[in-house]
């Protein structure tokens, strides 16, 4: 590597962590590092993706979202950070094929959180009223939970799963 390599690699890596400080607080700023980062490296998957988080997450620009984050997985196919925004997205935006493909994928890829992919999984079996099949992968995903905030989301996520079950029981009797 030379040292204008170098100097550059680091310059992008100051204006990616300036633009991740920023996130989502000063949307601003945010999007002038990434602006700058994305001069320095317009492949690097970290910028990508925290470029589709902007237009998921806060702009609600899902189609424009999928465009950065299908940039940062052809750039990185390895990158562990990429894949549970894109699925979040295209869950978001009602792509549920491609979520299913992504989470699949997603699940072989080394030192990934699989307990944050399967809580995907589980958000796309309850989006299509497969409340039994998302309480299971969630029972599986506790076993991928090796923190207490992690462990907390899947006990909240599995409570509101049981009470759609319980109350499309109760629905379903009085019909």
């Amino acid at each position: 590597m030379t040292l204008k390599t170098t100097i550059m690699t680091l310059t992008k890596s100051k204006y990616y962590f300036e633009a991740l400080d920023y996130f989502p607080f000063n949307l601003s700023e945010c999007m002038d590092a990434l602006s700058y980062a994305l001069s320095y490296e317009p492949e690097d998957a970290d910028s990508l993706c925290l470029m589709g988080r902007v237009y998921s997450e806060e702009l609600k620009d899902y189609e424009t979202a999928k465009k950065y984050f299908d940039e940062a997985m052809q750039n990185n196919i390895a990158n562990i950070n990429t894949p549970k925004y894109y699925i979040e997205c295209l869950l978001n935006n009602e792509d549920y094929k491609e979520a299913e493909k992504l989470i699949e994928f997603a699940l072989k890829l080394k030192g990934i959180d699989k307990s944050e992919i399967l809580n995907c999984l589980s958000l796309l079996q309850e989006r299509n009223f497969e409340y039994k099949q998302a309480l299971g992968t969630l029972k599986e995903a506790k076993k991928f939970a090796y923190n207490r905030a992690a462990l907390e989301i899947l006990e909240d996520r599995e409570k509101l799963v049981k009470g759609k079950v319980t109350r499309n029981r109760t629905i379903k009797k009085t019909e």
